[in-house]
């Protein structure tokens, strides 16, 4: 998971939303779950709503629109992040809504929704919050060590260290983003910027965007030397102003 910038809702459906939610509103208590189901599924409020909120989310996500979850898998469902089963009268607040992959959705999350002892939500929103603060990734194994409660409740649910596919291809992005920084030095060193700008472009795109997030932030870690211990070459093109204003400057 990384930081993402939440989109403003073009007019029309930020107005369409507001409808169907009064519409759930003004249903008796008992009813509205039912209801924000029977709404949410209606072949006029996909037409309506639901396809311009997947172009927004789509905007908004990692790389390719990639899930807001696990990075990976292309992000084709609209989760509730406080599932309308549980919070029906939220089912059409734009800012309950994040870009999901079919299987965090469907598969790990469902009407999932972990909380504290004082209610608050224990799953990261990471439109509200940088995921940076309750996950580490540990590099050398590409397994995440939850930092907090928070961190360890999308572990958990998401099934972040339990996918092996996820574990396997964060190897992949490792390899691979180690790549792209010492291309764009040796671009970069050549005067061949525009192949830079495209090396920087290229790895913001590809799957499994949070290893570039984490290895920046962990080379600008007090620990970095034990973090990148055998890593010296990568930790310091990684610590080269230039290099982070070229990549961060994309993220």
């Amino acid at each position: 998971m990384i930081r993402l910038e939440r989109a403003a809702l073009p007019v029309d459906t930020a107005a369409q939303l507001k409808v169907y939610t009064r519409e759930v509103e003004q249903t008796a208590e008992v009813d509205r779950k039912g209801t924000a189901a029977r709404l949410w599924s209606h072949s006029t409020v996909r037409r309506r709503v639901r396809d311009g909120l997947l172009a927004v989310l789509a905007d908004m996500a990692p790389g390719h629109q990639r899930c807001m979850y696990c990075g990976d898998s292309q992000g084709t469902d609209i989760d509730h992040f406080e599932p309308k089963s549980l919070a029906p009268v939220r089912t059409f607040e734009w800012l309950n809504h994040l870009l999901a992959c079919a299987y965090c959705n469907s598969n790990q999350k469902r009407s999932r929704f972990p909380r504290a002892e004082d209610g608050s939500p224990l799953l990261l929103d990471p439109t509200l919050e940088d995921p940076l603060a309750h996950l580490r990734l540990v590099l050398p194994l590409c397994t995440y060590k939850a930092l907090t409660p928070q961190g360890a409740a999308c572990i958990d649910v998401f099934g972040l260290n339990s996918r092996g596919v996820l574990v396997d291809g964060r190897r992949t992005a490792y390899g691979t983003a180690k790549q792209s920084v010492e291309l764009w030095r040796i671009a970069t060193d050549r005067g061949q910027h525009d192949k830079a700008a495209e090396v920087v472009r290229v790895a913001w795109n590809r799957p499994l965007a949070d290893v570039l997030v984490g290895m920046f932030h962990q080379s600008d870690h007090p620990a970095a030397a034990l973090l990148f211990d055998g890593e010296e070459e990568t930790l310091d093109l990684l610590r080269d102003p230039a290099l982070r204003e070229a990549f961060l400057s994309r993220a």
